[in-house]
């Protein structure tokens, strides 16, 4: 489904700013086919590292609060859960299809649906901040109450259990890697 919508974004809403077409009616865009062929090309290496990454905080804090829960059932789990990742994807491609439909590279980029960009110009943000602030957005949240779910179901045991393993091992890991990816590009 990803590489379906990365395909989508490209071919429906990033291909038809006006920066890509005078490039392709100019014949100068080789290098930027260069890039989207590598961009699907390391989709399945990016998930797989992430996949992996959160898996591991997750069943180390299932560890930590006594849940024996395996690795590789967590790391179903983790797979399930990203689903609800689709969906922003989705609508921003809706999004610059219908809605506003003239957009330019750099804000199409700058978009994510229901996040904290939403409330600030990415102009007058710096580029640090850009990650973190489309990193906090409704669906991030909507999967971590999603792994509290799944977490709870896997382990059949009290949802307070299974939001202390969430909340203490990958929520946590997922805000100090926001602050530390800010800090590092400052």
């Amino acid at each position: 489904m990803t590489l379906l919508l990365l395909f989508a974004k490209k071919a429906f809403v990033e291909y038809e700013t006006t920066a890509f077409i005078i490039l392709e009616e100019s014949g100068n865009l080789g290098y930027f086919d260069l890039v989207s062929a590598l961009q699907y090309l390391t989709i399945p290496a990016v998930y797989l590292w992430k996949f992996t990454v959160i898996s591991f905080v997750l069943w180390i804090g299932s560890f930590l609060f006594g849940y024996k829960l395996t690795y590789a059932r967590i790391f179903g789990l983790v797979i399930v859960a990203e689903t609800v990742f689709l969906i922003p994807e989705a609508l921003k491609i809706a999004w610059f299809m219908f809605v506003e439909t003239d957009a330019n590279y750099y804000t199409i980029r700058a978009f994510y649906p229901l996040s904290l960009m939403n409330f600030v110009d990415y102009r007058e943000v710096g580029d640090q901040y850009h990650y973190p602030l489309k990193a906090l957005n409704v669906f991030e949240v909507a999967y971590w109450f999603f792994l509290v779910q799944l977490i709870h179901y896997a382990a059949r045991k009290r949802i307070k259990i299974a939001f202390a393993i969430v909340f203490s091992s990958y929520v946590l890991f997922f805000l100090i890697w926001l602050w530390f990816y800010s800090a590092v590009n400052n």
